[in-house]
């Protein structure tokens, strides 16, 4: 861990639009693998992974869990490693994500699925152990490969959604999401300049929004900052956690744009009112030029997403504490 009061802010990647392009230039590639698919008898769609990968991949699961005519799963890659679904088999898709591309346990689910009969893709690094064990494999960001997926899915499988917003807002993601995270990094430095020395931070999110209140919490704030953290779900929260909060603890709120924002509203009501330290980060202030309103819903997740990583890199400059510090993460056997 470094000895440094802050480190240096970290500009917004100069190929931000550039890496979430190339995963949108793969969309026809994605159309052919999954319109095979549905040829062969698709009975069912399993999204597996673990950390960022599994919760990358929840904006496509929750969006299949709910428009989709077809059985939609999510499931950790250990688990399914343990413990292979009885309906998983020939029939079945299943779509892996992982950073590296060498996450053992999700390597290891990739030959599990297919030792099944399913068919396996993932998104993983060229010539990385998981791409290697899938039947194909795709490059890019993971959360955007997904949710290209979902969609994919849906329009050979039939659906309600206008797709033509849908290609509207696919064109648009890459520009709304940079735009987005340049408008919100200076409030986003502010909270974390205002909790990087909270004993314990909550973070609240509902919807396809409540992967990356886990998310901060595990994998941003715990793992790479060191910091003592719980994500909850905005519904959840009011079933027990909300006990612990008072004037004095630290919460972040994701607000999403989307189906669930009466939960997302509900928690800022009583924060509000009992929380004087809770901040807000609310998708519906955010412009999103060009992206339909039909599909904001289906954005806000990766809008969040995009701004958990910023707000991230505020940490690490206010702390002083590398993202990439570790322990015992790739240093010890676990």
């Amino acid at each position: 861990m470094t000895t440094a009061t802050t480190l240096p802010l970290k500009p917004i990647e100069a190929d931000f639009v550039e890496k979430l392009q190339e995963t949108i230039d793969q969309r026809d590639a994605i159309r052919n693998v999954v319109g095979k698919a549905v040829q062969a008898g698709l009975r069912n769609v399993y999204f597996v992974g673990a950390g960022g990968s599994i919760i990358c991949s929840y904006p496509a699961f929750y969006l299949l869990q709910r428009e989709a005519n077809l059985p939609v799963f999510q499931v950790q890659s250990d688990e399914l490693n343990c413990s292979v679904p009885r309906l998983m088999g020939e029939g079945s898709l299943v779509v892996l994500a992982s950073y590296t591309g060498t996450t053992k346990e999700t390597v290891a689910a990739a030959k599990t699925a297919k030792a099944a009969g399913a068919t396996v893709i993932a998104v993983a690094k060229e010539g990385s152990p998981l791409a290697e064990a899938v039947d194909v494999a795709f490059k890019g960001k993971s959360d955007l490969f997904e949710l290209l997926v979902a969609y994919a899915i849906l329009e050979k499988t039939g659906t309600s959604i206008d797709l033509a917003d849908v290609d509207t807002a696919i064109a648009n993601i890459p520009t709304a999401l940079l735009d987005a995270v340049e408008k919100s990094s200076d409030y986003l430095g502010e909270i974390a300049a205002a909790f990087k020395d909270e004993p314990i931070t909550y973070v609240l999110g509902s919807g396809a929004s409540y992967a990356w209140a886990y998310g901060l919490a595990m994998c941003f704030l715990q793992e790479m900052q060191w910091k003592h953290a719980a994500g909850y779900n905005t519904g959840e929260f009011f079933q027990g956690a909300f006990e612990m909060v008072d004037d004095d603890t630290a919460v972040i709120l994701w607000l999403g744009d989307d189906q669930t924002r009466p939960m997302a509203e509900r928690g800022k009501r009583f924060l509000e009112t009992y929380c004087k330290k809770a901040r807000y980060i609310d998708v519906a202030e955010l412009e999103l030029p060009g992206i339909p309103k039909s599909v904001r819903g289906e954005v806000s997740p990766l809008v969040v997403a995009a701004l958990a990583n910023r707000l991230a890199q505020q940490y690490e400059a206010v702390r002083g504490h590398d993202l990439e510090t570790r322990r015992y993460m790739f240093k010890v056997e676990y």
